[in-house]
C-alpha cells in the first residue's frame, strides 16, 4: 500500500467529532472576489465543500426557490411507491383559486382537471406553476397545510437551521386568501443561502431525476397528452438552447438547473447548477437587482469556481498512513493492530492550496479506552478513527453541515479477538517483572554511579 508523507499528528478530540464548527469568515483569496448580491454561496455538490459565501446564514424570502423542497418531497414520495409518474391528479379548489391568480405563474387548472404527476410536475420544475405545485402537495400531503409541516420536517433533518416555510409555493401569504393556513398573511417562506445550498445539493444528490426536468427550456403549448394550453417557458436564462431572446447572452455550458424566485419582499434569486470535466457546483444568490443581474452574478460565481479549483486526492482507499500502519490495542489477543484507509479522501480545493493540508488522525471515540487506547475486541473493517484533511492556510472554506473539513475512515484491516484471562495475567506478571527488573537494574547503576 502506498503511504503518505505528509506531517500527521495524532490525537483524541472526542469531542470534537461531527461537532466542530466552521469559522464563517470569508477566505482571503475572496477579498479580490464578490458578487452583486446580499447574500450567495458557491459550493462543490459532492463534497459540500464552501468556495465562495456572503451573508449565508442570514435568513430570506427565497420566493420559488421554496419550490425545490417541494420538489424533493414529490421524488421522495415517487421513490417510496406512494404513486407513479402516471397517477392521475384532479386539481382542488385550492389550485383552480392559484391557476386562475393574476400575476403568478400557473398552468390555468380548472376545477376537477385532471392531469398526470408527471405533466404537473414538468409544469412546476419548468414554468413555477404555482397551481400546479399544490395539486403535487395535496397529492402527497392530503393538505398543503400538512404538506407544509413535512417541509419544515425535512428541512430540520437536512440540517436547514435558518429555514421556514408557510406554503409550498414561495408566495407571500397575502396572495393565498382563504387558502392560507400557516403563518400571517404578510408571512413569506424564509431560507439561508446556505440552507438552499443544503437543499439543493440534497435534491441532486438523492434524485439526479430532479435535472431532466429543470434542464428543459421551454414546453411549447398544444392539445395533444402532456401539454398544456400555456407555453411553459423556463424562467432560468442560463439554460442552453432556451428561445427567449433575452435569454440568449446568458447560456451556459452545463449549466442544467435548478430554480429562479422573485417576489418584491425577495428581490431576484437563482439557484444554479452546472457540471464541467466531473466537477458539479452549485450556487445560490438572494435579493439581487434584477431578472438579468440573477443570471450575471451565478455566471460569476461558475465561473469563479471552474477556474480556480479542482479535486486533489490526499489518499486513495486502502492506503496506510507513514508512522500509524498500526495502532496499539488493549486487551486483545494481539497487541497491535494493521489500519488503512476505508475511502478515498478527495477534496475540492484553491489551485494555490495544496500545500496547505496535512492529514490529522482521530481515535473513534466508541473503540477506544478510558487511556485512548483502541479496545478488543476488533472486527476487520471496523472503524476505529477517522483521516482528517488539517488546512493550515488562510482560507477557511468550510462545509455545507458546518464542519471544519472532509474526513475519511480508518478501518481495521483484520480481526483482533479478545484476550482470554490467563494470557492478560500472564501479561501482569510479565510487565510485573520488567518493572521490577528495570528497577533492580537502575539502583545497581546508581550504586556504582
Amino acid at each position: 500500500m502506498a503511504q503518505l508523507k505528509k506531517a500527521i499528528i495524532i490525537g483524541l478530540i472526542l469531542s470534537l467529532l461531527g461537532t466542530l464548527a466552521i469559522g464563517g469568515v470569508p477566505a482571503d483569496a475572496q477579498g479580490h472576489f464578490d458578487v452583486n448580491a446580499e447574500s450567495a454561496i458557491l459550493v462543490d455538490a459532492k463534497t459540500g465543500a464552501i468556495l465562495f459565501e456572503k451573508n449565508a446564514d442570514v435568513a430570506l424570502p427565497p420566493a420559488s426557490m421554496s419550490k425545490m423542497m417541494t420538489e424533493y418531497l414529490v421524488l421522495e414520495a415517487l421513490s417510496e411507491g406512494q404513486f407513479s409518474w402516471d397517477t392521475v391528479v384532479t386539481a382542488s379548489d385550492y389550485a383552480h383559486y392559484l391557476g386562475a391568480l393574476d400575476g403568478t405563474s400557473r398552468v390555468w387548472l380548472a376545477l376537477g382537471e385532471e392531469r398526470s404527476v408527471e405533466e404537473l410536475y414538468t409544469a412546476m420544475a419548468v414554468y413555477s406553476a404555482n397551481d400546479a405545485t399544490v395539486a403535487l402537495a395535496e397529492l402527497v400531503a392530503g393538505s398543503e397545510e400538512r404538506f407544509v409541516q413535512m417541509m419544515n420536517e425535512k428541512a430540520a433533518e437536512l440540517g436547514m437551521t435558518n429555514s421556514t416555510f408557510v406554503n409550498s409555493t414561495g408566495l407571500p401569504n397575502r396572495l393565498l386568501g382563504q387558502y392560507m393556513h400557516t403563518g400571517q398573511p404578510e408571512d413569506e417562506n424564509a431560507m439561508s443561502a446556505r440552507d438552499t445550498a443544503i437543499l439543493a445539493q440534497a435534491l441532486v444528490r438523492d434524485y439526479p431525476e430532479v435535472l431532466r426536468f429543470s434542464s428543459i427550456p421551454v414546453v411549447e403549448p398544444g392539445e395533444e397528452e402532456g401539454h398544456f394550453p400555456v407555453r411553459l417557458l423556463n424562467f432560468n436564462w442560463m439554460l442552453e438552447g432556451h428561445p427567449q431572446l433575452d435569454a440568449k447572452p446568458h447560456a451556459y455550458q452545463g449549466l442544467d438547473g435548478l430554480k429562479t424566485g422573485y417576489t418584491e419582499l425577495a428581490g431576484y434569486c437563482f439557484t444554479g447548477t452546472a457540471e464541467r470535466e466531473g466537477i458539479r457546483l452549485i450556487s445560490v444568490v438572494m435579493r439581487t437587482e434584477s431578472m438579468s443581474s440573477r443570471f450575471q452574478e451565478t455566471r460569476k460565481l461558475l465561473d469563479y469556481g471552474f477556474n480556480n479549483f479542482n479535486y486533489h486526492t490526499f489518499a486513495e482507499e486502502g492506503d496506510t498512513i507513514e508512522e500509524f500502519e498500526v495502532l496499539p490495542v488493549a486487551k486483545g489477543k494481539q497487541k497491535e493492530v494493521p489500519v488503512a484507509l476505508g475511502a478515498s479522501l478527495e477534496m475540492l480545493i484553491h489551485e494555490d492550496d495544496q500545500e496547505a493540508y496535512n492529514i490529522d488522525v482521530v481515535l473513534h471515540p466508541d473503540v477506544i479506552n478510558d487511556e485512548g487506547v483502541l479496545e478488543a475486541p476488533l472486527a476487520e473493517g471496523d472503524i476505529v478513527g477517522y483521516a482528517r484533511l488539517v488546512y493550515t492556510g488562510s482560507n477557511n472554506y468550510g462545509l455545507l453541515q458546518g464542519e471544519d473539513t472532509l474526513e475519511a475512515p480508518l478501518v481495521a484491516m483484520e480481526d483482533v479477538d479478545k484476550a482470554g484471562w490467563i494470557r492478560m495475567m500472564m501479561r501482569g506478571i510479565g510487565g510485573f517483572f520488567s518493572g521490577v527488573w528495570t528497577s533492580v537494574v537502575d539502583g545497581v547503576k546508581n550504586w556504582f554511579s
